[in-house]
């Protein structure tokens, strides 16, 4: 054969064998790019130089930062635990402190300053002895280049930051963390300052104040074996969580105070919120624009609390004859005409029923719902019945027992010889708790506890005259009434 044709068909299955190359190596560049080999090769510097990152350094770490995901800016509940369990336990070793407020008026509660390190460790049963830090900052956290982080602009917020050993990952995880929270949780119901709040018309949102009110169930007027079965009740509902997640109810339950006015509904709240040491949250419903607004609020109260709605009777109409949908069309419908803007609220039965015993009642925990009324004939029977409001608390006027344990707290006296008087026209007169105890109470540095108690039986038999003559408390003798003429 020529070497030329030789030559020249050695040049051509050459050219081929190049085209396939070249062909082939465009299909596997084309997929190394679908592929994106550029991360690829990121992740795999990335992983190595994270191993030579933990010769150098061998410690983990842990960030609790002070706001919780999302879009509402919402402060976590870890970064409040972790924050009381140091100001208790190792805050101590600090060298900087923060203080601010406390329970106690004369007391401050201490935290770390940004920068600041403590020491803290392990009990033995997670482990033993072996020692780790807590930092606190308050600087921008920066995203890690060794992770492939986009480089997206981090927030100026506050974090606690753990370093611990690789080793102790699983202790940290497992037993050490969960310890700091539930110890965190502890100091904080113990140091809080429990709050008096009410709700903001123009923004639907709480405002509150310290909750100093004194009344107490020994020093409530009651007769004793009433208040002991309130208790007992209280007493019961804060120790049944567990009984509440077996029966698959949401841990919370409704009392309706119900009586006269005068008969120390409002105490009794008070005394209820100082036995449980809850906060408590009084709602005012007529300026709750809509039942949004109204589930918005429930839902920013914190369990430990009492939510209290005065007078229900007189909030909303939400007796048996509410107004019909076409009537409050019309209203609508003239204020739209008249130029003025409806301001009245939109909150109706079943967004407060909702509120009560619907989905949105399990968002939390512990809560106690209170209602009050001077009225119970005039409210829906949905509204109050069991399930709902589950404990019924009638109110009334004062008793023996009642009188007899107001003596004793006001005069400070345990018998008399009015005692049996006294007894005997309460069970012919109306008079409330806080009548009596206006005639218990000393007027002046003369006054004894014989002539308040002869003051009150006064009280009592003009009570049982006008009573007797067709007159009520409130009006006046017919020769009073002819002074005053005069």
């Amino acid at each position: 054969m020529d070497a030329g044709a030789v030559w020249g068909g050695l040049s051509l299955n050459s050219g081929v064998v190049l085209s396939l190359i070249a062909v082939l190596w465009a299909v596997v560049w084309q997929n190394l790019q679908q592929l994106q080999l550029q991360h690829f090769v990121k992740r795999h510097v990335g992983r190595h130089a994270r191993r030579f990152a933990a010769i150098v350094d061998p410690y983990l770490s842990v960030t609790i930062g002070e706001y919780d995901g999302g879009g509402r800016m919402r402060s976590a509940e870890a970064y409040k635990e972790v924050k009381a369990y140091l100001a208790d336990t190792t805050a101590r070793d600090a060298r900087h402190l923060r203080a601010e407020g406390a329970k106690d008026a004369d007391r401050l509660e201490l935290s770390m300053v940004d920068g600041e390190e403590v020491a803290d460790v392990l009990l033995p049963e997670e482990g033993g002895g072996t020692v780790f830090w807590w930092a606190y900052s308050k600087a921008p956290q920066q995203q890690d280049w060794r992770w492939g982080g986009g480089g997206g602009e981090q927030e100026n917020r506050r974090y606690y930051r753990l370093f611990f050993l690789d080793a102790h990952r699983d202790a940290v995880l497992n037993a050490y963390l969960p310890r700091v929270r539930r110890e965190g949780r502890d100091v904080m119901v113990k140091n809080r300052r429990r709050k008096l709040s009410t709700n903001i018309s123009v923004h639907q949102s709480w405002t509150h104040v310290p909750f100093e009110h004194p009344k107490t169930f020994a020093t409530l007027a009651m007769d004793p074996a009433k208040k002991k079965e309130i208790v007992d009740d209280l007493d019961a509902f804060r120790n049944g969580k567990d009984y509440y997640a077996q029966i698959g109810k949401a841990w919370k339950r409704g009392y309706l105070l119900h009586g006269p006015p005068g008969t120390g509904k409002s105490a009794m709240v008070a005394a209820m919120a100082n036995h449980l040491d809850y906060d408590v949250f009084d709602i005012e419903l007529t300026s709750v624009h809509s039942n949004t607004d109204l589930r918005k609020l429930f839902i920013e109260t914190t369990s430990k609390s009492i939510i209290v709605i005065e007078d229900i009777d007189c909030s909303l109409d939400l007796t048996g004859a509410r107004t019909k949908k076409k009537d409050a069309e019309d209203d609508n419908d003239k204020a739209a005409k008249d130029g003025k803007k409806d301001t009245r609220s939109k909150v109706t039965l079943s967004g407060l029923l909702n509120f009560i015993d619907g989905l949105w009642s399990a968002c939390g925990g512990e809560r106690i719902i209170v209602f009050t009324t001077n009225h119970l004939e005039k409210l829906d029977p949905a509204l109050i019945r069991r399930g709902r409001m589950d404990k019924h608390i009638e109110m009334g006027y004062c008793c023996g027992p009642a009188f007899e344990f107001l003596a004793r707290t006001y005069l400070g006296v345990e018998e008399h010889e009015l005692f049996a008087t006294v007894g005997s026209l309460l069970q012919e007169v109306d008079m409330t708790p806080a009548d009596v105890a206006e005639n218990l109470t000393p007027k002046s540095a003369s006054d004894d506890a014989d002539s308040c108690l002869r003051g009150l039986v006064a009280a009592l038999e003009k009570t049982k005259e006008d009573k007797a003559n067709g007159r009520g408390m409130g009006q006046q003798h017919p020769e009073e009434q002819d002074r005053v003429s005069e």
